[in-house]
């Protein structure tokens, strides 16, 4: 089994709830991520602008940044609370040569912010003017610490712990295909972002880290990954590069594109460390419980792009 093989030779499959659909749990632990961000947040603006404070301060930027990895970890816990699941069958350990492979993932995903680029290009056709960095707090000097620690680290903790942990490590226990968790967990983290100038990135991320998750049996490398891809683009940020130079960029992307075909050569047909157990499963019984949070993100998709579009 993925990420509670070593709990179920220790006895511990007995503390799983049996009254608690795991399958639908899931799903409502995506639901509650979605939600508890758009109330915090409504809660938020609600006492900002009483105190008189700006919508683009870093005050409002850094809590804009971090409600939703608090509504992840509560929803995580409700999660762990309802099912009775310990956390240690997320936080599993792996091999060592995965979080190298962990590094050279994020280094390799830098190839594809092209293809990003090339998306947001439509959209700038049809008028929406993309935020950027703009929606960043100051990185400058010492503010790069905060920024790293909220922008960095706590997504790479809570969103794996989410997305590659309970909607991808459990679903696989719960029976169903590797393929089709790789691509929910790319469309389920792109969406819950909600930022229509990522889409294509963040799916594509989502994609690659959910086949390190599985492939590794545990989300530390996919935290690494994670932590590591943000870190960088914070660092080069705070020292004024937001973008490559036009005559580099060939060679960087190139040898970007070819350590990440690398990378996923290796984990989908050589690494052999995860075997799928083909078990039967209510898939509905998922969309049952995370229908209301997809909705929620989507609407809030098409928000940010009616807006970047007045």
């Amino acid at each position: 089994m993925l990420f509670e093989k070593k709990l179920y030779n220790n006895g511990m499959k007995a503390c799983i709830r049996p009254d608690r659909e795991r399958t639908f749990e899931a799903g409502v632990a995506y639901t509650l991520s979605a939600a508890l961000p758009i109330l915090l947040m409504f809660v938020a603006m609600l006492i900002l602008g009483a105190a008189g404070v700006d919508g683009e301060s870093d005050l409002y930027k850094y809590l804009s940044l971090l409600l939703p990895q608090a509504s992840l970890a509560t929803a995580a816990l409700v999660f762990f609370r309802r099912t009775g699941t310990p956390a240690r069958s997320v936080y599993h350990p792996c091999k060592w040569y995965y979080f190298p492979l962990a590094l050279a993932l994020a280094f390799g995903l830098f190839a594809l912010s092209e293809v990003n680029d090339l998306f947001v290009g439509l959209f700038e056709k049809i008028g929406y003017k993309p935020a950027g960095m703009d929606t960043l707090p100051t990185l400058t000097g010492w503010y790069l610490i905060p920024a790293l620690l909220i922008i960095a680290l706590l997504p790479a903790i809570f969103e794996e712990t989410m997305f590659r942990g309970l909607q991808t490590g459990m679903l696989a226990e719960e029976g169903w295909h590797p393929a089709a968790l790789i691509f929910l967990s790319g469309a389920l983290f792109s969406l819950f972002h909600g930022n229509p100038e990522q889409t294509v990135y963040q799916f594509l991320c989502g994609v690659a880290y959910a086949l390190l998750a599985l492939r590794s049996g545990s989300v530390f490398p996919t935290m690494l990954a994670h932590f590591a891809n943000n870190a960088v683009i914070l660092v080069l940020a705070s020292v004024g590069v937001n973008d490559f130079p036009a005559a580099a960029k060939p060679y960087i992307y190139s040898v970007a594109a070819a350590v990440l075909l690398l990378v996923l050569v290796f984990l989908v047909f050589l690494d052999k460390n995860y075997r799928y157990e083909r078990k039967p499963c209510v898939k509905k019984r998922y969309f049952l419980g995370a229908g209301v949070g997809m909705l929620l993100c989507a609407v809030e998709w098409v928000g940010v792009l009616v807006m970047g579009m007045l």
